[in-house]
């Protein structure tokens, strides 16, 4: 381990003994009381008590989002630990996720466990930019490989947003807000229950005159706006005491303005040029209890749809980009719960992609693939207080043939001290993406990329759960990662037939780092929490000229407290500090993006027990900086709004 590291670790620990706070499974970041217990399901795919979960995992609840007033889920993201994010601009904009120094691409997100990633993205990930809170609930990050049970992708991580589920009497949900730059939103959900049905439904749109995506620092004059448009749909008819039908589905359709490279000079600059994404995801399936709810069934088909459009608005409007993606997925999974702690989980996938870009309206590429999986994981709990944890998984790819992951964790609380441990170790591996294998670029001979990590971490609870802090170390190395290689005449190789490039398994990776902090609840009227992580995110590819450098966009420092106060006259005010360090932001680490600090204000209050109005200021200090090298970011900005509760 390099003596830097060690370091940065040591100073890391001392300071953060005292002001900082993690976000593992062992930490409630987000729920109102810290002592209160909580479920998760993006772990084990199933319910699971978090005190059974040995992997390190984020929960953001309802309230939490509610009392944060945030717009957007990255924004929400940024302050967990382990996670960064950059955007090409305002709201709307391209917007990527690194979990632990990881790719963005290295994602698997989810809405309500169906995954969103789109096939015809170069990388097939999937863009968060146009991923609004609108009617979100709870969202679950797992951090580290987990391609045990959520398969290719899974090498960071993995993000599920839950949307409101049905409940059983009838609730309803409006928030109306306005604010900064002619910023609008309302959100509306209704749920209930009639007879075997229950539903939940909910629609809600947005809109922002914005801010240039080149930035305004720089010289970006033209403000580039931003509509969304979003649904979600969530049904289960019960059949029987143990025989339903469920339905869920969610929509967005965005349109943002970006800016490019306008001709004579082709330099970076403000142009009128509009990206439309609509985005679609549906999920329907059957499930089964058998012998009296101890075996768990479900058979389940998944949709997924996306569809980009660039138009050129200089004079008439020209199509400069499309791209559609498509995957469908037909799943079946069983949970048996074996005795009182012990579960077995297991399941078949066949997952089907398919995509098609062009640009400037070129005849387009198209691609397929299939991927057969087939996983099964145990949950043990051989003595109290002792949880492990082991599954394997294979997945067979009609192009480049298998893949096997193995995953295993542990977590062990002594209840006489309120000390928890964890480790765990896991597998990730990554499909080449459909662009990879078969666009103008493609290379059909590309191998997954594959990784291992593996994490420990501590939690001590003390002051009856008032009190929580924790340390969680991680390491994880990457291989067969796929970079763009150029490509020079004489054409041979992997280059016959690319004059202009293609793809290849050529790079290495390592990231390890530490994520560390504190949840204090003195009283019941405030709250504090915070989080800090270390990640040192390197390039080790042998005979790589940046061998030993720092990844792009990467930054190693980053901290976020939040404090929440709620005064005895019903008013809550709260505040959100985050601290992102300084990046790079190309491979040979020679272009430094400065660090920034985030001051964010909030307050609500409630008129009648149904009606509260609230308020925010983003960006208190109009701190001018940049996540992307010359894309702009929101200055000060302030927001009002109401929500309704019925």
């Amino acid at each position: 381990m390099p003596n830097s590291f060690l370091k940065v670790t040591a100073s890391t620990l001392a300071f953060c003994s005292s002001v900082c706070a993690s976000a593992s499974a062992q930490d409630n970041l987000a729920s109102p009381d810290p002592r209160e217990p909580v479920v998760v399901v993006t772990a084990n795919r199933t319910a699971q008590p978090v005190e059974r979960v040995g992997q390190s995992i984020s929960v953001v609840d309802s309230a939490e989002i509610e009392r944060r007033q945030t717009q957007t889920v990255a924004d929400v993201l940024r302050t967990l630990p382990g996670v960064s994010i950059t955007r090409n601009g305002g709201v709307g904009t391209s917007t990527s996720v690194y979990i632990r120094g990881a790719e963005s691409d290295h994602t698997v997100a989810l809405v309500d466990g169906i995954k969103l990633n789109d096939p015809s993205s170069p990388g097939g990930g999937f863009n968060f930019g146009n991923l609004l809170t609108g009617n979100i609930e709870r969202i679950e990050v797992l951090r580290g490989p987990s391609s045990v049970l959520w398969g290719s992708q899974a090498i960071g991580g993995v993000i599920n947003m839950i949307t409101r589920q049905p409940t059983e009497e009838l609730t309803v949900n409006l928030r109306s807000e306005y604010g900064y730059r002619n910023t609008g939103q309302i959100v509306g959900n209704i749920a209930g229950k009639a007879g075997p049905l229950s539903a939940s439904v909910g629609a809600g749109y947005f809109r922002t005159d914005g801010i240039s995506a080149f930035s305004e620092a720089r010289g970006g004059v033209e403000r580039d706006g931003y509509k969304n448009y979003g649904a979600n749909g969530n049904f289960n008819l019960a059949l029987s005491d143990g025989l339903s039908v469920d339905a869920r589905g969610w929509y967005s359709e965005g349109r943002v303005n970006i800016d490019g490279f306008p001709p004579p000079s082709y330099a970076f600059g403000d142009v009128n040029e509009e990206s439309r994404t609509r985005e679609f995801v549906g999920y329907t399936g059957i499930n089964a209890a058998l012998f009296d709810g101890r075996f768990r069934n479900r058979l389940g088909y998944a949709y997924t749809d996306t569809r980009r459009r660039n138009i050129s608005l200089d004079g008439p409007a020209t199509e400069t980009f499309t791209g559609n993606g498509r995957n469908e997925r037909i799943e079946y999974q069983g949970i048996f719960d074996i005795s009182d702690g012990w579960q077995l989980t297991g399941g078949l996938e066949r997952e089907t992609s398919r995509f098609s870009s062009s640009s400037y309206g070129a005849a387009p590429s198209i691609g397929r693939a299939r991927i057969d999986s087939v996983y099964g994981q145990i949950v043990a709990t051989p003595v109290i207080g002792l949880t492990l944890t082991g599954g394997v998984r294979h997945d067979d790819h009609d192009r480049f043939g298998g893949a096997t992951t193995v995953g295993g964790s542990g977590v062990y609380t002594i209840s006489q001290t309120g000390t928890t441990l964890r480790a765990s170790y896991a597998e990730g591996f990554k499909a080449p993406s459909l662009f990879q294998l078969q666009s103008d670029y493609g290379n059909q001979a590309l191998q997954p990329e594959r990784s291992k990590g593996w994490d420990a971490s501590i939690t001590q609870n003390l002051v009856d759960g008032r009190l929580q802090a924790s340390a969680t170390y991680f390491r994880r190395n990457s291989s067969d990662l796929i970079i763009f290689v150029s490509c020079a005449a004489p054409l041979a190789g992997i280059c016959a037939n690319r004059p202009s490039g293609t793809y290849d398994n050529v790079s290495r990776a390592r990231a390890e780092g530490v994520e560390i902090g504190l949840t204090m609840q003195p009283v019941d009227a405030l709250r504090l929490q915070a989080n800090y992580t270390y990640t040192d995110a390197t390039n080790r590819s042998p005979g790589d000229a940046n061998f030993g450098r720092q990844l792009v966009r990467r930054p190693q420092h980053s901290v976020t407290a939040l404090i929440d106060y709620s005064w005895d006259f019903g008013l809550e005010t709260g505040v959100t500090l985050t601290h992102v360090g300084a990046n790079f932001a190309n491979a040979n680490n020679s272009r430094k993006i400065e660090g920034y600090v985030l001051a964010d204000l909030r307050a609500s209050f409630p008129v009648t027990d149904r009606i509260d109005i609230y308020g925010r200021v983003e960006n208190l200090f109009d701190e001018q900086y940049e996540t992307i090298f010359r894309y702009g970011t929101p200055g000060r900005a302030g927001y009002a709004g109401v929500r309704l509760r019925y």
